[in-house]
């Protein structure tokens, strides 16, 4: 499981995609939330905008797992 630390309280789906490597731009993260299943906390979800918090668990299809933590 790879860690991606926060500076901030939380982040959005969208954001975390780009900064955890995974898309470069926000439109690609749209594209993707669109194709591929993402699980957070076990749950599947793909709003852009869902808030993530430190020890939350993103699971994606094809790319592997991220935990958010604090930096």
């Amino acid at each position: 499981m790879r860690q991606v630390p926060i500076r901030t309280d939380y982040i959005t789906l969208g954001q975390f995609l780009k900064l955890a490597g995974v898309v470069d731009t926000g439109g690609m993260a749209k594209a993707l939330l669109a194709e591929v299943p993402i699980r957070i906390n076990g749950a599947l979800d793909n709003r852009r905008g869902r808030k993530l918090y430190p020890q939350d668990r993103v699971e994606i299809e094809g790319f592997g797992t991220y935990q958010v933590t604090r930096q």
